[in-house]
């Protein structure tokens, strides 16, 4: 399970959802598939939310370095 307690509860669990349904399935569909696919699309949907948040995460950290300190 990719998907820990925090404050990126919330976006990372939408994102992993995002992922799950651009290959066609949701995340209550991954029980009743075979172990190794589940896996699979697990660990694609939480490599896919991990690059995401870290791609937002660098943009506010790009914009508050160009604002400048407050």
């Amino acid at each position: 399970k990719c998907i820990a307690e925090g404050p990126e509860t919330t976006l990372e669990k939408h994102l992993v959802e995002e992922f799950l349904k651009e290959k066609g399935y949701r995340l209550e569909d991954l029980h009743r598939l075979p172990v190794d696919k589940a896996k699979f699309l697990m660990k694609g949907a939480c490599l896919y939310a991990s690059l995401k948040l870290a791609e937002i995460e660098s943009k506010l950290r790009f914009r508050d370095e160009i604002r400048g300190p407050t």
